[in-house]
């Protein structure tokens, strides 16, 4: 079979990345260096030289960089961190005495606030995110899933 150069100027991106599947391990690393400007590194298997080197023409094609999409990450990940030390901070300001209560697969589940805890079906514990994963079996943000923070009923 003979080897295609890949360019996006001469195919489609789905022809491109169809072209990388059928490709030599050797065309793959030469495509690599045409596009990054370096080896790739030592050991990486085929099938992450073709989702690396299908990625960076995807990106291309779309007119965006590394940088900007680095952009792009860097300002979603301070708004995820802004929202959990927000929904961190109402579950703090909860005082002794308070009574959280949520519905959960049709049982209504009600917790305790109490001095240096929280206490649920008669157990205490010390986190909400502890009662949050015994209620669903998963792993849960407790203040999240109690419905405090940003958008909750605090």
């Amino acid at each position: 079979m003979p080897e295609v150069e890949l360019t996006l100027s001469s195919c489609t991106i789905e022809q491109a990345i169809t072209d990388l599947e059928n490709s030599s391990r050797d065309l793959l690393v030469d495509r690599w260096r045409s596009l990054y400007r370096s080896d790739p590194p030592k050991g990486i298997g085929k099938r992450l030289l073709i989702g690396a080197i299908a990625f960076e023409l995807q990106m291309r094609q779309a007119g965006r960089s590394r940088s900007s999409l680095r952009r792009h990450l860097e300002r979603q990940a301070k708004k995820q961190s802004a929202s959990n030390q927000e929904t961190v901070a109402a579950a703090q300001k909860l005082k002794p005495g308070t009574r959280l209560i949520r519905e959960w697969n049709g049982s209504t589940h009600t917790v305790d606030i109490v001095d240096n805890g929280y206490v649920w079906n008669g157990a205490r514990y010390r986190s909400l995110s502890a009662i949050a994963r015994a209620i669903t079996g998963a792993r849960w943000s407790g203040p999240r899933f109690f419905g405090l923070g940003s958008g909750g009923a605090l």
